[in-house]
């Protein structure tokens, strides 16, 4: 039975002991496990970081890459351009001594991606997986509205619900109401948590103590991330970061931002947990991108799934 005192989330994690940490939606994705792979480690587990990348992988020399589709990132490996969050992180990491691999997928179908995250886990001996989203996006099911920006997180989600084999596999959402830029509901966010909820798979929600060791390196890091790409700041960790700085509202951190009204606000700060057997029963079209060998192919069959819907779920304004 679970305690008030400790998040399910948490307390599932601490029970395993090799985690892999995955960002679920490309980009900054794995800055939003950091502050839990920070709080692993120091309770003694081995913890593990990865992220379906949006850099051009292409380019790396071919010792990086460990198995097809699986690239080990290192500080001093060669960027094959200037934007590159994985190397970013790594030699952040190293810059706090601590481990400095984050492995690194391409933007692939649903197939290549689930051959290489169980090459890494196989290889790891994972007994526990958390992917992370930036936002909340990863939560919608498929027939709202507003979809954010679904193509990489249903690869990482549905690349995962095929990896029966690991004992533990959760999702992890940081930075609620930022994905109302990509047209997401919130409200309906909630109402896809309470389905979850009634199916046994919702994990609790938390925030990231501003004051704690891992909210201070989380800021850190953020801003190491910042200064590294000055012209391609995260608008969703540096939102988050804003949000645990005590900022509030139309907060201007990026000029990424100039043509938007912003909602900085403390909700941002909470994770979200759910659990992958639960999220993926909960969502329509996952069964569908099965077969998908590149990431178009599930753009396509997005598409097409949400025109076949008769009507999709309205926006709903919050209550009060």
């Amino acid at each position: 039975m679970n305690s008030l005192l400790q998040p399910p989330l948490i307390t599932r994690l601490l029970a395993a002991e090799r985690i892999l940490i995955a960002g679920a939606g490309g980009g900054f994705d794995v800055y939003a496990g950091l502050p839990l792979a920070l709080a692993l480690r120091a309770a003694g587990k081995e913890v593990h970081l990865a992220n379906l990348s949006f850099s051009a992988l292409d380019g790396l020399p071919t010792d990086v890459w460990q198995a097809p589709d699986l690239a080990r990132i290192g500080p001093d490996t060669p960027a094959p351009e200037g934007y590159f969050p994985e190397r970013t992180l790594a030699r952040w990491l190293r810059s706090h001594g601590m481990p400095d691999t984050v492995w690194a997928f391409p933007k692939v179908g649903v197939q290549p991606l689930r051959a290489a995250y169980r090459e890494l886990t196989g290889r790891l001996g994972i007994d526990a997986l958390l992917l992370v989203d930036g936002g909340t996006d990863i939560l919608m099911r498929g027939d709202e509205a507003g979809l954010g920006t679904p193509e990489e997180d249903m690869a990482s989600l549905a690349a995962v619900a095929g990896l029966t084999g690991i004992p533990e596999r959760l999702v992890a959402c940081l930075g609620f109401g930022i994905d109302a830029h990509h047209g997401v509901n919130h409200a309906l966010v909630l109402e896809n948590l309470a389905a979850i909820d009634r199916s046994g798979g919702y994990l609790g929600a938390f925030s990231i103590p501003r004051d704690s060791r891992e909210g201070a390196l989380y800021l850190d890091a953020v801003e190491h991330a910042r200064a590294a790409f000055p012209e391609h700041p995260s608008i969703v960790q540096g939102s988050v970061a804003a949000a645990l700085s005590g900022r509030f509202g139309d907060v201007r951190f990026t000029e990424r931002t100039r043509y938007s009204t912003l909602f900085v606000n403390p909700l941002m700060t909470l994770y979200f947990g759910v659990t992958v057997e639960a999220l993926a029963a909960e969502h329509r079209y996952l069964d569908r991108l099965e077969r998908t060998v590149l990431m178009r192919q599930i753009s396509g069959v997005i598409a097409d799934f949400q025109d076949s819907l008769p009507t999709q779920r309205p926006p709903r304004q919050f209550p009060h």
